[in-house]
């Protein structure tokens, strides 16, 4: 790996673990400005607060974003987009680019791929291009891999995630987030299919903060590097604590009820 990725890579996974608690905050384009994202630096201060390694946003979220105070945090730029609004929302386009990112200061890129859509072919072209852009300038990539569309009848099938998980990995990504498969032997499966790091993604809001907590505990214990989730961490009550509880579980191993002293139920 070049010293110029490997340092950016330093700034979003922690060194020691090798694993990152990374919080997206790129909603706003998808669903508007929702609840948790409506004062960004306010956001930003809170999961930097309890500690998360870095969050992702798109460009022009990034000077609504910037603090110029309080505890360092690491930036990905979010590449590619599209709408609720838009007849066919899976299917997402490019509308930045890593020089773009570079310019914004950011640690890392990602771009997200919806397998099975019927714009497959053009996501993968552009997963394609952003890697090779990407390797050449040092900047890390985070692969968003989901399997949605007409064909897919179960987006959360190990074989289906590990599938689409093996597709980032073997297109350049140097990051891949899944969907959790629900039990850690078959994500393990996943994991062992990748040679870079595996994150998870949240999913909808989940019901409690204890199943959260338990989600993240059983992916680390399955091999993912740490979560890349949003709604279930900015949404919270109490995010700081709720970021804490989930350093805690990814950095030193925590067991569940050791987070929800934390953050409680």
């Amino acid at each position: 790996m070049q010293i110029g990725k490997r340092i950016r890579m330093e700034r979003i996974f922690n060194r020691k673990t090798g694993r990152a608690v990374i919080v997206p905050l790129d909603h706003g384009v998808s669903v508007g400005p929702i609840y948790g994202l409506v004062d960004m630096r306010e956001t930003v201060n809170q999961v930097a607060e309890g500690g998360a390694d870095a969050v992702l946003m798109h460009k022009g979220l990034v000077r609504c974003g910037h603090r110029e105070g309080g505890r360092d945090v690491g930036l990905i730029v979010h590449l590619s987009a599209s709408t609720s609004l838009s007849p066919r929302p899976n299917a997402k386009t490019l509308v930045a680019t890593v020089e773009d990112a570079l310019k914004h200061g950011a640690d890392g890129v990602s771009v997200h791929v919806n397998l099975g859509d019927e714009t497959e072919r053009d996501m993968l072209a552009d997963l394609g291009r952003v890697a090779t852009v990407a390797n050449d300038w040092g900047m890390p990539l985070l692969a968003m891999m989901y399997a949605r569309g007409p064909r897919i009848k179960n987006e959360y099938d190990p074989e289906v995630v590990a599938h689409a998980a093996r597709v980032g990995v073997e297109l350049g990504a140097d990051v891949v987030k899944v969907a959790y498969t629900g039990d850690m032997d078959s994500f393990a499966h996943v994991v062992a299919s990748c040679c870079v790091p595996v994150v998870i993604a949240g999913g909808p809001k989940l019901d409690s903060t204890r199943s959260f907590l338990q989600m993240v505990h059983d992916a680390v214990r399955a091999g993912a590097a740490g979560l890349s989730v949003g709604r279930n961490i900015f949404q919270h009550e109490r995010t700081p604590a709720l970021v804490k509880a989930l350093r805690g579980l990814v950095h030193e191993d925590w067991d569940v009820e050791q987070a929800i002293s934390l953050v409680g139920e």
